[in-house]
């Protein structure tokens, strides 16, 4: 059986973001554990705004590049910010882009398992905009996990490099993420 290849992203532009740090403690937890993971910076790709004006004269080549590396991988660890209670503009915008079929190609997110996770400084973690990032994509055919994790006082469980050093937040992250390369496995055998 192949080694899960997964694809880790924030839906954050910060430099020093919250998400960006649990994102990339769970890529390295995911390649311990022999999945082969990429992470992609919304920021570094710089979208533009989704708009089929633009599309019609022909998909901007960062696009592309996130549709075909998406398509490749068979999950997704994917990070989401919580702002007023719901998605990001930057992920949200990054979805739309990418659940844009071309004639033949197959949907982005169709059939990827993806494990959800949220970061913040405040008590609930990101867990509200949770949902609404489980709908979009259960709604565009992503095999979202059950489990999902929100991670409250993430700046209390950072060392001085913005990683992750509390035991007890590794250990949750560590086993969502288990989860996911667990589940792909087994469907990818």
């Amino acid at each position: 059986m192949a080694n899960a290849k997964i694809i880790a992203l924030a839906g954050s532009l910060r430099k020093n973001s919250f998400n960006h740090a649990v994102i990339e403690h769970a890529a390295e937890l995911a390649k311990q554990q022999g999945a082969e993971v990429e992470i992609l910076s919304l920021a570094e790709l710089d979208l533009p705004m989704f708009n089929e004006d633009v599309e019609a004269q022909g998909v901007p080549a960062n696009v592309q590049i996130l549709k075909d590396k998406l398509r490749s991988a068979d999950a997704i660890l994917l990070a989401s910010p919580e702002y007023n209670g719901s998605i990001t503009a930057v992920l949200k915008n990054a979805i739309d882009w990418a659940s844009r079929t071309e004639a033949g190609a197959e949907p982005a997110f169709r059939n990827k398992v993806v494990a959800l996770f949220a970061a913040s400084p405040g008590g609930l973690g990101g867990l509200r905009g949770l949902n609404h990032v489980r709908d979009i994509l259960s709604g565009i055919g992503a095999l979202v996990l059950g489990d999902q994790l929100a991670v409250p006082a993430i700046h209390t469980l950072l060392d001085e490099n913005g990683k992750i050093s509390d035991a007890g937040a590794s250990e949750k992250i560590g086993g969502l993420t288990s989860q996911l390369v667990e589940v792909t496995s087994k469907l990818n055998s």
